[in-house]
């Protein structure tokens, strides 16, 4: 498979020596069930944040300050398995010198293999997941490695997992998981509870691994992914809960995940290439020194 070409994010280039942020692009859609085209999306979102401002408008702050490189897209594989393995080492290269990374998918199933790596790199992790669904499932369609089955194969890696905007999931997943269940942090706990930050926070350790399906945004925001779902959250809930962890936490590395490019439109992209930038600054200008081995 031709991959597009190695377009740097948010237009700028850095020399890999003076790279203190990785962006890995990981163009993969091997489990997609519904609509398909996330293996476009990283070549969209790199292409749509050379459009995006360096200077951050609400930190007064420049990216260009922190030196980021775009690593080449990791090569799909025949097989999930083999995929899985892929995406791991990729993401263990990358991680090997303490830089921060932040991949962009493709489907939510490379999240397992890229926690993984990071926990070999920093220790201890607990993860962060903004999603629609609970993706809590064993296995989906025979495959263990279905993006339907993502979370359930990050808690084989931590048992540290705080899910926010969750509004989709199975009645096995809810028989099977439910001390996860009981702690959802869904849209209307969002809306309705004035300190649901703080219980976000109170089920994350010290060192966090951020996650973003981003059908976890209400499809208003976000109209170009897989599987969308009505009543998700804001663009305005989103990036103060990650302004606040990050601030407050160790964030060591993230993913954006399950963006369908739309064929003239690029609303979806621009806003996971926004995100990008922003989970960057955030952690770059708010909070702790992610790129030092513990």
């Amino acid at each position: 498979m031709n991959q597009p070409p190695n377009q740097p994010f948010l237009g700028g280039t850095c020399v890999a020596a003076q790279a203190r942020y990785a962006v890995l692009p990981v163009p993969y859609e091997g489990t997609v069930s519904y609509m398909r085209g996330t293996a476009r999306a990283p070549a969209a979102i790199l292409e749509a944040s050379a459009q995006v401002e360096e200077f951050d408008e609400e930190l007064a702050r420049d990216l260009r300050e922190v030196g980021i490189i775009t690593l080449p897209p990791v090569e799909p594989a025949e097989t999930p398995e083999e995929q899985m393995q892929r995406v791991e080492q990729a993401a263990r290269e990358a991680l090997r010198d303490g830089m921060f990374l932040l991949t962009l998918g493709g489907e939510h199933s490379i999240t397992a293999p890229l926690v993984r790596a990071a926990a070999a790199r920093w220790g201890e992790l607990s993860v962060l997941q903004i999603d629609a669904h609970a993706d809590l499932r064993d296995t989906y369609e025979e495959n263990p490695h279905s993006h339907a089955c993502a979370m359930r194969r990050v808690l084989e890696i931590t048992d540290r997992l705080a899910q926010v905007g969750i509004r989709s999931f199975s009645q096995q997943e809810y028989a099977e998981c439910r001390r996860q269940m009981d702690n959802l942090i869904t849209p209307v706990i969002v809306e309705t509870d004035p300190d649901w930050i703080e219980r976000v926070l109170a089920l994350l350790g010290e060192q966090v691994y951020v996650t973003v399906d981003v059908d976890g945004f209400d499809p208003a925001f976000v109209p170009g992914t897989g599987t969308p779902e009505p009543g998700g959250l804001t663009w305005r809930q989103v990036t103060a809960l990650l302004r606040r962890v990050c601030s407050e936490r160790r964030v060591v590395a993230a993913d954006i995940v399950e963006v369908v490019p739309i064929a003239g439109q690029v609303v979806s992209e621009f806003l996971a290439a926004r995100l990008a930038g922003k989970i960057i600054s955030y952690v770059a200008f708010c909070g702790r020194d992610s790129r030092k081995a513990p």
